[in-house]
């Protein structure tokens, strides 16, 4: 539940929010990520207006507002300003019509108003509200960031998740999150991780407690986010189980209906996870430049045995 006063003590100042009337309303819910000027709402055309929307009114829906007469004025603003509206801001600092103020305080609508223009104020708004309502997840996994690469390290408890990390980090890599992954889908297409900001920067490593990867290693080995481009699962190694060691087939995992690349990395004494890892996430940027060693691999066998079988063929026939 996403309410006025979350909007306005998170992005209150950086959108230059000064509160005018309609304190009582701060209460109200935000159900819609949605923005918008009234435009032809105030001429009395009403179709296609949303009540639920966040109003903006610029100069212009000002000065309109000015000129008419005092019973229009209010009957339109009546129109639009209902108890669905969960907020109104004025742009440009103008100054709101006495009617409005009235309606707003009647209706418990909170009115803001702010100097930026009214275009600036949709296209913000708009981007802060979508971010808010984006569908989220919380993962179990270390979130690293490696050549560029977005890599989630999944796994069960006690498997090293967090050890391969940090040998990543001390190659230079980069942390974002240690054991809680947040994850957001952006514009219905992509997935981006972050951590809570309880544990930003910290790891827990078994044997040794709580670490400060900032500290320790410096500021240029952390990110507050990243975008996930694969996912990694480390499991113990089980001779019983069959793997894959050309890799021709590529395996997906499903992450809020986005579909992200998946590896299955047995592990087990012996075997250097960090380079392992290091190896996907470069293998992932090649097979994103269009080079995949495996396709190609493949397609020159079928061609050596294509060769053979003509050549089999070329004997059989002089034979």
């Amino acid at each position: 539940m996403y309410l006025v006063q979350h909007f306005y003590e998170q992005h209150g100042k950086y959108l230059g929010l000064v509160l005018m009337t309609g304190g009582s309303g701060l209460s109200r819910r935000i159900n819609k990520p949605e923005v918008q000027r009234p435009g032809l709402s105030l001429s009395g055309y009403l179709k296609g207006h949303v009540l639920a929307r966040v109003l903006v009114f610029g100069k212009q829906e000002i000065e309109y507002l000015r000129e008419i007469d005092a019973k229009t004025r209010e009957l339109r603003l009546e129109s639009i300003l209902t108890p669905s509206t969960p907020f109104v801001i004025i742009a440009r600092g103008c100054k709101p019509s006495k009617e409005m103020v009235a309606m707003c305080e009647k209706n418990r609508i909170p009115l803001f108003k702010a100097g930026l223009t009214a275009t600036n104020l949709l296209s913000r708004i708009t981007f802060l509200l979508l971010e808010e309502f984006s569908p989220s997840i919380t993962l179990h996994g270390t979130l690293v960031e490696v050549f560029g690469v977005g890599v989630l390290i999944q796994g069960e408890s006690s498997v090293g998740k967090s050890e391969a990390a940090l040998g990543l980090i001390e190659r230079g890599h980069r942390l974002i999150s240690d054991d809680v992954v947040r994850v957001k889908k952006k514009e219905g297409a992509y997935l981006v991780g972050c951590g809570p900001e309880l544990t930003r920067h910290l790891m827990e490593i078994r044997g040794i407690g709580i670490i400060n990867v900032a500290h320790l290693y410096g500021a240029v080995c952390v990110r507050p986010d990243k975008g996930i481009d694969i996912v990694v699962k480390l499991e113990e190694w089980d001779d019983q189980h069959f793997y894959d060691r050309v890799g021709l087939d590529d395996k997906f995992i499903d992450i809020l209906s986005v579909s992200v690349p998946y590896h299955i990395l047995p592990v087990k004494p012996g075997r250097d996870v960090v380079l392992l890892l290091e190896t996907i996430a470069l293998n992932h940027r090649l097979k994103d430049m269009g080079y995949n060693s495996a396709k190609e691999f493949n397609a020159k066998l079928l061609e050596a045995i294509a060769r053979r079988q003509k050549k089999r063929i070329e004997r059989e026939a002089r034979a």
